[in-house]
């Protein structure tokens, strides 16, 4: 089950810089076309591919609100073994972005990040049962680790577009701090989608939060821009992502 949250912790959140191309982008550089940023509510179906098999092992929720001043990503996770609910809760400026709050409550651990100057909040280990006060300074711009899967859909994507983005991330037992994550590559390609075929932008990407060993594959509806589907490798384990509705 350990193994299970870790790697679900690579798909809602995985980080941009590419040397010698494109600045970074951060809030203070910041390219999204914010006219493709919609109220929406969809679902997503987890699976784990095991050999020829493909076995689900949950679905993920996603709601994007608009408010005045900000906006609002909550994601909740259910999966059938595990008796309580994944709930991801992040909060951006409206205009740039900027991380305001971020929160994440599972079966392994409780977190909330207030991002200020310093950065403060606190980290729960259920597990071990220790619980520890966060104060960070940070001195550089950046996006919230969780937010960055979204982002992306927003970019000015297009055939071999690159880049890379700075997100800020926490995690005791792998480090805490400003980091990077990695588009790779971008093409045009095709999908089909409940009998339909669906023209997408296929973003490949990879980050510092596990140490660019998970190769996440963004599926994005073109026109849309919603993400269809998602493809996680992450040293031989696969796992796919696939839009419900």
């Amino acid at each position: 089950m350990k193994k299970t949250f870790y790697l679900l912790l690579v798909v809602l959140t995985t980080s941009f810089q590419v040397k010698g191309q494109k600045p970074i982008l951060t809030p203070e550089n910041n390219p999204a076309d914010k006219s493709l940023i919609k109220e929406e509510t969809y679902e997503m179906a987890w699976y784990m591919l095991m050999d020829s098999s493909k076995i689900e092992i949950g679905k993920v929720r996603t709601e994007v609100q608009k408010k005045k001043k900000g906006i609002y990503i909550i994601s909740t996770v259910e999966m059938p073994n595990t008796p309580t609910t994944w709930v991801d809760s992040t909060i951006v400026g409206r205009r740039k972005f900027e991380p305001i709050y971020h929160s994440s409550f599972n079966q392994q651990r409780d977190m909330v990040l207030n991002f200020s100057d310093p950065v403060t909040g606190y980290y729960n280990d259920k597990q071990s049962g220790e619980k520890t006060e966060i104060s960070e300074l940070v001195n550089a711009p950046y996006f919230d680790s969780n937010f960055y899967p979204q982002f992306i859909r927003w970019l000015p994507l297009k055939t071999g577009y690159k880049g890379s983005i700075a997100i800020f991330d926490y995690n005791p037992k792998s480090g805490t701090g400003v980091l990077s994550a990695t588009i790779k590559n971008t093409e045009q390609s095709s999908l089909e989608l409940k009998g339909a075929i669906k023209e997408v932008w296929k973003v490949t990407v990879t980050d510092d939060i596990s140490h660019n060993t998970a190769i996440s594959t963004y599926y994005i509806e073109r026109e849309s821009r919603k993400v269809l589907k998602q493809e996680i490798d992450l040293g031989g384990r696969k796992m796919v992502m696939e839009l419900v509705d």
